[in-house]
């Protein structure tokens, strides 16, 4: 990658945060990793709006890793909202959660999710999980194109 490509990363546990700062860290991958821990400020920022109005502080990303438990909106309404929006709909969202559960797997393909990850254990596993989801997300992938 020669650009720095934005990512989103929408988690709520410091832990969590962390170990995948470290990954990206570890893997050696030049990305500006964007921060935001509950929902509601989630769709701020997708959304421009308050402190996150300056898109050269909080550009529009070119994937989002959402996790799905989170305080104020679950990620399951934020992607929901994402997909209703025309200038956001197309942004691949990478459901990136502990919950194994069918339910949640099945809900989120159905809100428009493009993958749905578990979460692996250990910082390890987590770098290889990094490493392939970003060589295919901003690499290999070709993103749609808005016209106009």
């Amino acid at each position: 990658m020669t650009a720095i490509h934005t990512i989103l990363l929408v988690e709520d546990d410091p832990n969590e945060i962390y170990l995948t700062q470290r990954a990206f860290q570890k893997a050696n991958i030049n990305v500006s990793l964007q921060i935001i821990d509950d929902g509601d400020s989630a769709i701020a920022y997708l959304s421009g709006d308050g402190e996150y109005a300056d898109r050269q502080r909080f550009p529009i990303p070119k994937l989002i890793l959402l996790d799905l438990k989170l305080p104020c909106r679950s990620g399951h309404e934020i992607l929901a909202w994402l997909r209703q929006h025309p200038y956001l709909n197309l942004l691949p969202v990478v459901i990136f959660t502990s919950s194994r559960e069918p339910a949640d797997v099945n809900l989120a393909y159905e809100l428009g999710a493009n993958s749905y990850l578990v979460k692996p254990n250990g910082l390890k596993a987590l770098k290889r999980v990094v490493e392939t989801l970003t060589l295919y997300w901003l690499v290999d992938n070709e993103p749609p194109v808005r016209a106009g």
